[in-house]
């Protein structure tokens, strides 16, 4: 018998766990190392999707294990009011790798975290209460943050925040505005905000954004659409937060995703890959915006807030970052699958698109390119089968769309780690499709 179908495991899994979303893989994982995950067989998972989108250096990095054994034994928790030097060395730092305009940031746990405390400097700063975000958004389960989500989770828990408001994201795949055959987002930008501008209250604070919407089906914003996202929110006294839980600290290619575009946001808010798979979130902004929200009162206290021990695991994921040249990496490596990626589109008519940019791309599986119709179930059916075959791929399904693999391997991953996943999937799509 399998040592994954241990029935006193699985007994008190069901009698006791509060299920939060979706179904457990049928597996008990034992441990992780690298690009790799182990069940209780022995039997090694390649993983995809770096843990939860966040294990940037593959799983238990050995200089982030030291960093945890060292502060876990000094310093790992302190009073909110109190002051460590690896929380003020990571603040110094993150000032230091990003543009002028943001210089002071706070330390938390988790993107939701981050995200509401983001929104509440937004609504604290210009006095309005309007929050602006897509439609196909994921920012987090909490109040203000689970308000400006809108892909999954709204049903059932009553009214959210008062003012809040989306707007479609622009989507090439499945174009919503063409002009002369060609996709128009500019047009679909400018009739989002006429919808938003004839319902505000004109207390519009701010737009929240993922510069690549990641639980929405891998929809990279196209280029040029971030500076027109700015122009219009500072049209409207607006500030611009940049939501880069997954896009930020070199998965994309760049440091920071919204580099492409030269767009420098009001607020930016990190997490997931901030912390290599610890929780740790930041949210950084501009000496002005912190300034009159101390003016203002500014309230954001949390039992984890500047703690030490994940502060110093920012710091080394940073220093590590840096010196392997990883940001570079995860441009070389994500060539590399987007190449073999692309290969595959040719050879099966069910994959109608690949997307994405450095080490963050999304497949979108249909029942035929031509026809681009939805196949969720298909999608689910080939995830089910990489992961028989040893191969942990996430799976995106939404209502009118296709299923989407979201596909985030670690910035560490090796090209044989590449071809092996490459391979995985091929078989996967041979069997299923």
């Amino acid at each position: 018998m399998s040592r994954n179908d241990d029935p006193d495991f699985w007994q008190n899994a069901r009698r006791h766990l509060i299920r939060y979303g979706g179904v457990f893989e049928p597996l008990i994982i034992e441990r992780a190392q690298g690009s790799f995950v182990h069940d209780a067989d022995g039997r090694a998972i390649l993983d995809f999707t770096s843990g939860q989108m966040s294990a940037l250096l593959g799983h238990v990095h050995p200089e982030i294990a030291a960093v945890v054994a060292d502060h876990a034994q000094r310093l790992a928790h302190l009073f909110s009011g109190m002051l460590s030097r690896p929380v003020v060395d990571l603040a110094t730092r993150l000032a230091e790798i990003t543009p002028p305009g943001l210089d002071r940031a706070m330390l938390l746990s988790t993107g939701a975290e981050a995200n509401e405390a983001a929104i509440k400097m937004a609504k604290l700063h210009t006095g309005k209460f309007e929050i602006v975000s897509f439609a196909q958004s994921w920012h987090g389960m909490t109040g203000g943050a689970a308000s400006a989500t809108y892909s999954a989770g709204r049903k059932g828990y009553g009214p959210a925040a008062v003012g809040s408001f989306a707007i479609n994201a622009p989507y090439p795949y499945r174009p919503r505005f063409e002009r002369d055959g060609r996709f128009d987002w500019q047009a679909e930008l400018d009739y989002g905000f006429d919808l938003v501008d004839r319902q505000s209250s004109g207390n519009l604070a701010a737009f929240i954004a993922e510069p690549i919407l990641s639980s929405g089906g891998l929809i990279d914003l196209p280029l040029g659409y971030l500076a027109a996202l700015k122009k219009k929110c500072e049209e409207r006294g607006m500030l611009l937060i940049l939501d880069e839980a997954q896009t930020g600290v070199g998965r994309t290619g760049t440091l920071f995703a919204f580099e492409r575009d030269g767009v420098v946001p009001d607020i930016l808010v990190l997490s997931k890959t901030l912390g290599a798979g610890l929780p740790l979130s930041a949210v950084i902004t501009s000496e002005a915006i912190e300034e009159n929200c101390h003016a203002r009162g500014f309230l954001f206290y949390t039992t984890h807030i500047s703690d030490p021990l994940p502060a110093a695991v920012g710091l080394k994921v940073l220093d590590i970052v840096a010196r392997d040249g990883l940001v570079d990496r995860a441009r070389v490596a994500g060539k590399r699958l987007e190449d073999g990626l692309r290969a595959l589109q040719r050879e099966f008519d069910c994959i109608g698109d690949v997307r994405g940019r450095g080490l963050l791309l999304g497949v979108e599986i249909v029942k035929d390119r031509t026809g681009r119709q939805a196949a969720p179930d298909l999608g689910w059916a080939i995830s089910r089968e990489c992961m028989r075959l040893g191969l942990s791929m996430n799976i995106v399904q939404l209502p009118a769309m296709g299923g989407v693999f979201r596909i985030a391997p670690p910035l560490t991953v090796s090209d044989a780690e590449i071809d092996l996943g490459l391979g995985l999937l091929k078989q996967a799509i041979e069997s299923v499709a």
